[in-house]
C-alpha cells in the first residue's frame, strides 16, 4: 500500500469528499479552491470555518498546498497522485471523442506514418493538451541497399524494404570513397540483407566485418562500418516521436508556468530519451499516469504524463501513445481516450479494421 493510500483510508468522510471537492475544482478550473465555495457543494451542511479547519488538516498531511496567504487550496503532487489512485472516477470514451480518433484511420492502403501523424493530431484536438505517438520500429526485410555518393563528404544510403517502403539517409562517408568502393560495400551489404530486418542485419553485419574482413577492400570496409554505425545510432529514424498540439500548453498555461513549458518544448524540440519513453509505457500493460516529478523524460517542466503502448499481432509492444500537459489534465477523461487510441492503433498495425 503507497503512503497516499495509507492516508486515504485513515480520513473521515468529511476529509475525503474536502478533499475531492478541492482536486475536483482545481482540475477543472485551474484555481485554487476556497471554502466558501466548498460551502454550495458539501454533501453535509458545513461552515466555512469547519472547512477551513479541514483544509488545514489537508494541508498538514501534504495532500493540499496554500500558493497564496488567504487564498484557497490547491492538491500538491502527493494530493493528486492519491486522487488518480484512489478516488478518480475514469469515465467511457463519448461517441464524439471515438469518431474523433476513428476518423483518422482513413484508406486501409494508407501510410502507418500518415496514420499516426493523423492520430496525433486527433488527440491533441480532443484532449487540449500536446499528444505523443512513438511510431513503431521498422521491421519490414530489407529487399535492397545502395550507397550513391552526392559529394566528397556527403553520401546518400538508400534502404528499399520488402513492404515497398524506401527510406534515404544522408551521412558523411570516410574519406577518398570511390565508386568502387561505393559498389563493393552495397554488395557486401546486400549478400547479408536479404530477408533480413535491419534489426536482425546490424548484429550479422558486426560479425561479418570480422569474419570476412580480409576479403572487402579498406574502403570498402570502411563505408560498411560507417553505415552500420549510422543504424545502430540511437533514436535514429527507425522509430519517430510525433509530437502534436503544443500550442495548447500554451494557451493552458500561466505567467508562473510558462518557463516550465518552454523547458518542455526544448526537451520536445531536441526528442531527447525517445527510448525512455517507451520504456515508460512498456513496464506495464494498459494506461499509466505520471505526475510532476513523477515523470523522469520532462520532470523540469511539472508535466503530467498520460501513456499507454500498443502492440502488434504477436502482443509484443511496438510503439506507445500519450497525453502531456499541465498536471491539472483532466485525468479521469483522457485515460480513456489515450486507453481506446492505443488499442485501436494495435488492432490496425495487426491488420484489423473496425467493422
Amino acid at each position: 500500500m503507497s503512503d497516499g493510500q495509507k492516508i486515504l483510508s485513515q480520513m473521515n468522510d468529511r476529509s475525503r469528499e474536502v478533499f475531492r471537492r478541492v482536486v475536483e475544482g482545481y482540475l477543472e478550473s485551474g484555481d485554487p479552491v476556497g471554502s466558501r465555495s466548498l460551502t454550495r457543494t458539501m454533501s453535509e451542511k458545513l461552515s466555512a470555518a469547519t472547512i477551513r479547519n479541514v483544509m488545514q488538516d489537508l494541508e498538514f498531511l501534504g495532500l493540499l498546498d496554500s500558493p497564496h496567504i488567504s487564498a484557497g487550496r490547491i492538491p500538491t503532487q502527493l494530493g493528486l497522485r492519491m486522487f488518480v489512485d484512489g478516488i478518480m472516477e475514469v469515465s467511457t470514451v463519448t461517441l464524439a471523442d471515438r469518431q474523433a480518433i476513428d476518423a483518422t484511420l482513413g484508406a486501409p492502403e494508407q501510410d502507418v506514418g500518415t496514420m499516426l501523424d493523423r492520430v496525433g493530431a486527433a488527440l491533441s484536438g480532443i484532449t487540449h493538451g500536446a499528444s505523443l505517438v512513438l511510431t513503431p520500429k521498422r521491421e519490414a526485410p530489407i529487399r535492397h541497399i545502395e550507397f550513391v555518393s552526392l559529394a566528397p563528404d556527403r553520401a546518400l544510403v538508400v534502404l528499399v524494404f520488402a513492404d515497398g517502403q524506401v527510406e534515404n539517409r544522408l551521412f558523411t562517408p570516410p574519406p577518398g570513397q570511390t565508386p568502387s568502393s561505393l559498389r563493393e560495400a552495397a554488395n557486401f551489404l546486400n549478400a547479408l540483407a536479404e530477408g533480413r530486418t535491419l534489426s536482425e542485419l546490424r548484429g550479422h553485419i558486426a560479425r561479418e566485418i570480422v569474419v570476412r574482413r580480409q576479403e572487402l577492400d579498406q574502403l570498402a570496409r570502411d563505408l560498411v562500418e560507417s553505415g552500420f554505425a549510422l543504424w545502430d545510432a540511437p533514436g535514429d529514424s527507425q522509430e519517430r516521436l510525433i509530437v502534436r498540439g503544443q500550442s495548447n500548453l500554451l494557451d493552458a498555461a500561466t505567467e508562473m508556468d510558462l518557463a516550465r513549458v518552454r523547458s518542455l518544448f526544448d526537451d520536445l524540440e531536441r526528442k531527447r530519451d525517445i527510448a525512455q519513453f517507451l520504456e515508460l509505457a512498456e513496464t506495464g500493460e494498459g494506461v499509466r499516469i505520471f505526475i510532476g516529478a513523477e515523470n523522469k523524460l520532462f520532470s523540469l517542466s511539472g508535466s503530467s504524463l498520460v501513456v499507454s503502448p500498443y502492440m502488434n499481432a504477436d502482443r509484443k509492444i511496438i510503439g506507445a501513445v500519450g497525453v502531456i500537459g499541465p498536471t491539472r489534465l483532466n485525468y479521469g477523461r483522457i485515460v480513456p481516450i489515450v486507453d481506446y487510441t492505443a488499442q485501436l492503433v494495435g488492432r490496425l498495425l495487426s491488420g484489423e479494421r473496425q467493422g
